[in-house]
């Protein structure tokens, strides 16, 4: 396995800097990649004036985590803004939004060289 997951019921990120939950948990597992479901996050992820999506994102791309967000559709509100961010994110390969855990797993699977 190239990925972790973090549980869907394991308790969520409080605060941007639990996002060292997530480089816990790759480096314990030796994987550079997390499947992430959209109830671990923090409460304002998903609100892009929050700052929060930003500052976790920027403190896993500085040690080189890609994750894979799975949500439901309905499941969460994105701001007005935050799925211009969300692309961004995608074409540097480090962060994607999936509404499927099968689609987020052959992507965190995949030979990053392909991507490129």
């Amino acid at each position: 396995m190239k990925f972790t997951e973090w549980p869907a019921d394991a308790p969520p990120m409080r605060k941007p800097s639990d996002a060292t939950r997530v480089i816990e948990l790759c480096a314990s597992n030796g994987v550079d990649s997390a499947l992430v479901h959209a109830p671990n996050l923090t409460e304002n992820f998903f609100d892009l004036s929050s700052g929060e999506a930003g500052e976790i994102l920027q403190k896993l791309r500085t040690y080189r985590i890609r994750i894979a967000v799975v949500y439901k559709p309905g499941q969460v509100r994105f701001s007005s803004r935050f799925g211009e961010m969300a692309e961004e994110e995608a074409r540097m390969g480090y962060f994607r939004l999936f509404q499927s855990e099968q689609a987020a797993r052959q992507w965190l699977s995949a030979d990053r060289a392909q991507e490129a």
